[in-house]
């Protein structure tokens, strides 16, 4: 089961840093028109549920085919209810873990949590298991290439 480190959300005075509204392409450059730049508060734009949210830092590799890879960090928000599809941080006997969260199976009394990783097998739920969802992850931010390699 993959481990996550979780951390808290201290969230203080308002931080702005640069922002570029209308994007940066990811296809041919284009001429810039203004090089407008505005403000954004991460905070603001990362935190809806300043009390129910807090951050975890991935380890290990079960989701990096859904592109959650070791050492990114997630926002996860408690307060939101989980439906089928999320990706969920999950409290399953006594560890936390970060899957996708199968309800297609749920009247008939199968949870399941997926893994996005081939060598993963999915963890099916039963009642005999001290498990809850923890929270929902509304965001994952990881370094680029160039970060991971320390350069």
């Amino acid at each position: 089961m993959n481990e996550l480190q979780i951390l808290s959300t201290e969230v203080g005075e308002e931080v702005l840093l640069p922002y570029f509204p209308e994007g940066i392409r990811a296809g041919f450059p284009s001429p810039a028109t203004d090089y407008e730049e505005e403000a954004i508060d991460l905070n603001k734009t990362l935190i809806r549920h300043r009390e129910a949210t807090f951050f975890a830092r991935v380890k290990g590799e079960s989701m990096v085919d859904a592109g959650f890879m070791p050492g990114d960090l997630l926002v996860v928000d408690r307060s939101l209810e989980p439906q089928n599809g999320d990706v969920v941080v999950a409290y399953v006997d006594g560890g936390f873990t970060i899957k996708e969260l199968d309800l297609t199976q749920r009247e008939q009394g199968v949870v399941r949590l997926l893994p996005h990783n081939e060598a993963f097998k999915p963890l099916t739920i039963t009642p005999e298991q001290t498990s809850m969802i923890w929270g929902v992850v509304t965001y994952c931010i990881h370094k680029s290439t160039r970060s991971r390699r320390g350069g």
